[in-house]
């Protein structure tokens, strides 16, 4: 009996000291396998973290932390490289935009933080006056669309003012937008405001106001003749003085750019009536005819240089210094004459001219020189030079 206790007891000191064996054998094992881990600094598209890890490459650390690994990501040191302990591993997943540039659109990899950084590691060069959609500072994240703008140079000519400018605009429209312009109703752009801007191109805005022009003009009045029997024939008489009205016109005037380019007559009123000025003209016939008569009539005789004219001649008013109308009267006998020598208003005998009436004067008629009057140039031309005798009839 006792020997059968003894050996049971001996079986479960055995069975206890294999048990205890095997947990210390499984807890070794677990401190080893912790204690042989290397320590790993990674950071993860910007978020850091410090693992554990037996895995030999840097791929492997990525593929523990279910990272799937593409050729465009970032990762330094290279993913090849062997793991040791306190290692720093920095990963960057490359997104996928699209890069707009002029009429070039492009797909594009890139690990880069934000939009700057991109268009640096495309070796883009921007100018002051370039623009670039969504702003430089813009984070980069997966399917953004960048458009870069490039600016050139044309001349704007707004209102007559011309001046250099930068746009990176597309059509008129939108680079007057850009310029800050405002279009007023009436101004009009040229080349139209859908058509594409083109490099060195010029933009003209032609500033188009209309305004009112008023005017105040004369009118001009008319000479109105009556008949007047009471008057010698070929005499005048201003029976009213003429005075001139006033008319105010208001025109519709358009400016382009400041310059008139049409007028138009809206409305017109007037200010002040005209008054024609009357002129009585006589009818009363006076015979220019001296009736022959003896010599008891004829008070003087002798020669004088005699000329002839018309009352057509340039500079010619058609009357006489005594206010006779040749015109009204072409065929009246008159002669100039030197009042000193003859007096005006003498009837006369005028050798091959006939009787007449001393009624006119000349500068060049001096002593005793007349001038006899004919109707037309070539009756006078005929008559020419010539000395006559004149007498001077009572």
């Amino acid at each position: 009996m006792k020997n059968l206790f003894s050996k049971s007891l001996s079986k479960k000191k055995v069975a206890v000291i294999g048990a205890s064996f095997v947990v210390f054998v499984a807890a070794f094992g677990f401190v080893f396998y912790e204690t042989t881990k290397k320590t790993v600094a990674v950071t993860l598209d910007g978020e850091e973290k410090v693992i554990k890890t037996h895995a030999g490459t840097i791929e492997e650390v990525l593929e523990e932390l279910d990272i799937s690994l593409h050729s465009e990501d970032y990762v330094s040191p290279s993913a090849d490289t062997k793991v040791n302990d306190n290692l720093k591993v920095e990963w960057k997943p490359a997104k996928q935009v699209q890069m707009v540039k002029g009429n070039e659109t492009k797909q594009v990899w890139t690990t880069a933080d934000t939009v700057g950084a991109f268009l640096k590691e495309q070796k883009v060069s921007l100018s002051e006056h370039d623009q670039v959609h969504p702003t430089i500072d813009t984070k980069i994240k997966n399917d953004l669309q960048i458009k870069i703008d490039k600016a050139f140079s044309l001349t704007l000519n707004d209102g007559g003012e011309e001046k250099q400018v930068w746009s990176t605009s597309t059509t008129v429209a939108d680079f007057l937008s850009q310029q800050g312009i405002t279009l007023n109703e009436l101004d009009r752009v040229e080349p139209k405001m859908d058509e594409k801007v083109q490099e060195d191109a010029i933009i003209n805005v032609i500033r188009v106001e209309k305004v009112t022009d008023v005017v105040e003009e004369p009118i001009k009045f008319a000479v109105v003749t009556k008949q007047d029997s009471s008057l010698t024939q070929g005499t005048e008489k201003t029976v009213t003085s003429g005075q001139e009205g006033l008319l105010k016109k208001e025109y519709e005037v358009v400016l382009e750019n400041g310059k008139e380019v049409s007028r138009e007559l809206v409305k017109e009123s007037t200010l002040k009536e005209k008054q024609d000025k009357v002129v009585a003209v006589g009818t009363k016939v006076i015979a220019q005819t001296v009736s022959r008569g003896t010599n008891d009539n004829v008070s003087k005789e002798f020669t004088v240089s005699s000329t002839a004219y018309t009352a057509n001649c340039n500079g010619c008013s058609g009357r006489t210094a005594t206010g006779f109308n040749l015109k009204a009267n072409p065929n009246a006998k008159i002669i100039a004459v030197d009042p000193s020598v003859i007096p005006l208003g003498t009837k006369v005998y005028v050798e091959g001219y006939g009787y007449a009436v001393a009624a006119d004067t000349g500068s060049a008629i001096k002593g005793n020189k007349i001038d006899v009057f004919f109707s037309s140039k070539s009756a006078a031309y005929r008559w020419g030079r010539k000395n006559v005798k004149i007498k001077i009839l009572n």
